[in-house]
């Protein structure tokens, strides 16, 4: 399912908790983690000690990486490090890319001062620009972060860029032989008018949705399968669903063009990522 695994790390509490969870999934899919620092450019790190010119991000980096090293040999895991410079975010994104991860790991909490991988911050932004999927953890004493994951949910409007999710959601259930639990909401009417035909053509859009992911599972040897169709607010929906069913993980779609500007569908897998107390993989729209 995943061969490298690309993790951004900044050796604050909430980066070793993913650390941990990220050697675990590394452990069941025989993958190696690839462990990184991005010293940020865009800050002024450079001084002179003793004459010579240093880089106090990139000699900080050096230690946390060797740190996270300690820790995965210790749990043996297959792992590599870098420490490398430029603006985190799109230098993540486009390390991925660049060296074939295929997946991204992140947690939504992070240490200011040394990086900013918080979500509103570098994690966010990383989800808004990476074609590789990025699977976000929300250090918060409520976070779950149990593996492997014997629920995972699958939102679905039915758009590509939620087929592509959920193709990816249904290739991680398959090979954990997890229950999928497919969930499409028909979103009450911004008025809360929802009446005649345009009602009835949401809801048998949402009900379409699911039947076509469904189908999908069956396609894929995929037999536990659960089906949601729902009213009210999607992030809320999925909060609730998460919370009902005993969720471990949600696989979600992005949407928007590639670029600095990529925005979420419709913000939902954003406010998932920053509010869901489980592991979030979004996956972003192949251009």
């Amino acid at each position: 399912m995943y061969d490298d695994i690309l993790l951004p790390f900044d050796g604050s509490d909430g980066a070793a908790a993913a650390l941990h969870h990220t050697a675990e999934i590394a452990h069941w899919a025989d993958a190696t983690i690839h462990v990184l620092f991005v010293a940020d450019t865009t800050r002024d790190s450079v001084t002179v000690v003793e004459a010579h010119v240093v880089d106090t991000l990139v000699e900080k980096g050096e230690e946390i990486v060797e740190d996270a090293a300690k820790t995965l040999r210790t749990l043996g895991a297959d792992y590599e490090t870098d420490v490398i410079q430029g603006n985190p975010a799109p230098m993540i994104a486009e390390y991925a890319e660049q060296y074939g991860h295929d997946l991204i790991a992140m947690p939504t909490h992070g240490r200011a001062g040394i990086s900013r991988y918080v979500i509103g911050s570098v994690t966010e932004k990383v989800v808004r620009l990476s074609d590789v999927p990025v699977l976000t953890m929300r250090m918060q004493p409520d976070e779950q972060l149990t593996f492997p994951y014997e629920n995972v949910l699958v939102p679905t409007d039915g758009s590509a860029r939620a087929v592509r999710a959920g193709e990816h959601g249904l290739s991680l259930a398959a090979a954990l032989d997890a229950t999928v639990h497919v969930l499409s909401v028909v979103e009450d009417d911004l008025l809360g008018l929802d009446v005649g035909s345009a009602d009835a053509e949401r809801q048998q859009a949402a009900t379409d949705a699911v039947d076509d992911l469904v189908s999908a599972a069956e396609d894929r040897g995929v037999t536990d399968v659960v089906r949601h169709v729902e009213r009210g607010t999607p992030d809320e929906v999925i909060l609730e669903t998460i919370e009902a069913n005993d969720i471990h993980a949600v696989v979600m779609g992005t949407s928007g063009k590639r670029g600095t500007d990529r925005i979420l569908l419709g913000s939902v897998a954003e406010k998932t990522a920053r509010s869901a107390p489980v592991p979030v993989i979004t996956v972003g729209q192949s251009e």
